[in-house]
């Protein structure tokens, strides 16, 4: 497998929270949460690179990496079906996606370091509760497809955001490794730092990585406020050790909270930006760094700005 750049020392920056971007602030209706949809038209394309644009300018500024996530989150089979998805065209817009970002990085990425397309894949359920619990045979069969579909559309990795329990994780390390893909595992967590499922975040890592022979290339934690899981990360902890990257919430709002909510919380950018920099002193390998629900290019600049002058260039 290909080395990813974002495993040396310097800051790479992510994108911010898509789905929450285009419903809140441009106005889209995105059922089922699914921002894929867009790729299907001209006007929802354009909307995509406007985002995206954001992230590459402030990269670009602040003379850091940047992943980009494809629009994919939603693009599973189960959710791709109950939006009128077939298998085929599904599979079309997975390639399309990430088609679409590497043209973004073609035309707009000259001139600044390394720019990682990733695709991007959900949860088969909720990502809020791990209503849909699977065994890791079972979560290997039900993402390969999608896996499958972002590798030959030509994607750096494959991140798997807001995982709620560890089996349906270590199918989708076992799917994209029989894939030759690099493979990131980003779980949620709750207030009190434990996964939906209840398990410790440490012991999932750990009982993750002994399941797979710590094939993940590093694991992150997304959808999640830093002052939801700063309290159980332990510097000497060789599990914690394995995390590399946070895309944290803007809001300080349980899941449960965040679910009710009919106004976006966007929190505070520059003191969410200051939680990262302490982040930083609890996790020795944190390079990554990005957002998820509630933030924007405006909390993306801040971090940049807070952090990129602490790591090497």
């Amino acid at each position: 497998m290909p080395a990813l750049p974002q495993l040396a020392p310097e800051l790479f920056l992510t994108d911010g929270g898509l789905e929450t971007t285009l419903i809140f602030h441009d106005g889209l209706d995105l059922p089922d949460f699914a921002a894929f949809p867009l790729l299907e038209h001209d006007d929802g394309r354009a909307a995509l690179e406007r985002y995206y644009r954001a992230y590459l300018d402030i990269a670009r500024r602040h003379g850091t990496g940047l992943v980009l996530e494809t629009p994919t989150w939603r693009a599973s089979a189960d959710w791709g079906r109950r939006l009128g998805y077939s298998a085929a065209a599904l599979r079309a817009v997975n390639i399309a996606a990430v088609e679409h970002l590497r043209a973004l990085r073609t035309a707009h990425g000259h001139g600044q370091p390394a720019i990682v397309i990733s695709g991007n894949l959900g949860p088969r359920g909720d990502g809020y509760s791990p209503t849909t619990v699977m065994t890791p045979d079972e979560s290997a069969a039900y993402h390969s497809e999608q896996i499958r579909a972002l590798a030959d559309g030509g994607a750096d990795l494959i991140t798997a955001l807001t995982i709620t329990h560890v089996d349906e994780a270590i199918g989708i390390v076992r799917a994209a490794v029989e894939h030759s893909m690099p493979v990131v595992i980003s779980f949620t967590v709750e207030t009190d730092g434990t996964l939906p499922s209840g398990q410790p975040l440490a012991e999932a890592i750990a009982e993750l990585d002994a399941a797979t022979a710590a094939g993940a290339a590093y694991i992150m934690v997304n959808c999640a406020h830093p002052t939801h899981f700063a309290a159980v990360l332990d510097p000497a902890s060789p599990a914690l050790g394995r995390i590399r990257g946070i895309r944290a919430n803007a809001s300080t709002l349980s899941h449960a909270e965040l679910d009710e909510a009919e106004e976006l919380d966007a929190g505070d950018p520059v003191a969410l930006a200051g939680e990262y920099r302490e982040l930083l002193a609890l996790l020795p390998n944190l390079t990554v760094m990005g957002g998820c629900c509630g933030t924007d290019d405006r909390h993306i600049e801040a971090i940049a700005a807070e952090c990129a002058p602490l790591l090497p260039r």
